[in-house]
């Protein structure tokens, strides 16, 4: 099991924005990369107790900090059921990893976590299924509901409906909330 780190580099001109400092006095770049020292150490330690092989990869960018569990063989089904029946196990897996990163900073972390590429393939599946809502409000005028998804899944069709000029809301509540995307006021 192996660790990658990408450091994130402070701007040479040694002005720091706003993303770049946190209120403790600390720099947000050294907390993020804390965050994902931690998370790392759990998760590697979750991994073993497993007898998961894996590697994490640690990256910080646009003020988040990612976490991705890879596996070179594409055979080992260890790391499938880290992600669970519709990413169920991986939500909670991540939740977990952001506890332990509470625990261990006194700070609530933001941290995405995915495993296998989990992500990557289901924010494809989410952008077709956002432009395919798009595509039937446009032909019918109609709002069209989605089926219930996490907030994280909501974040990505919202974003790609706004990109396509139209407009949608999160309704519901629970594991009920859903998307309603709708035709836009122009």
């Amino acid at each position: 099991m192996t660790v990658d780190n990408e450091e994130h580099t402070p701007d040479p001109g040694g002005t720091a924005s706003d993303d770049d400092v946190a209120t403790d006095g600390g720099t947000k770049a050294s907390r993020l990369d804390e965050e994902g020292d931690v998370a790392a150490d759990y998760l590697e330690e979750l991994l073993d107790i497993a007898d998961i092989d894996g590697d994490i990869d640690i990256e910080v960018r646009s003020g988040r900090t990612y976490i991705s569990i890879v596996s070179e063989d594409r055979s080992d089904a260890g790391l499938s059921s880290l992600v669970g029946r519709d990413g169920e196990v991986l939500e909670a897996l991540q939740e977990l990893t952001r506890l332990s990163v509470l625990t261990a900073t006194d700070s609530r972390s933001r941290l995405v976590l995915d495993v296998d590429g989990y992500r990557d393939r289901r924010g494809r599946e989410l952008a077709k299924i956002a432009q395919d809502a798009v595509d039937t409000v446009k032909e019918t005028g109609e709002d069209v509901a989605l089926e219930p998804m996490s907030a994280y899944e909501r974040k990505i069709v919202h974003d790609v409906v706004a990109d396509l000029g139209l407009l949608s809301e999160s309704e519901g509540e629970g594991a009920a909330r859903h998307i309603v995307v709708s035709p836009s006021d122009d």
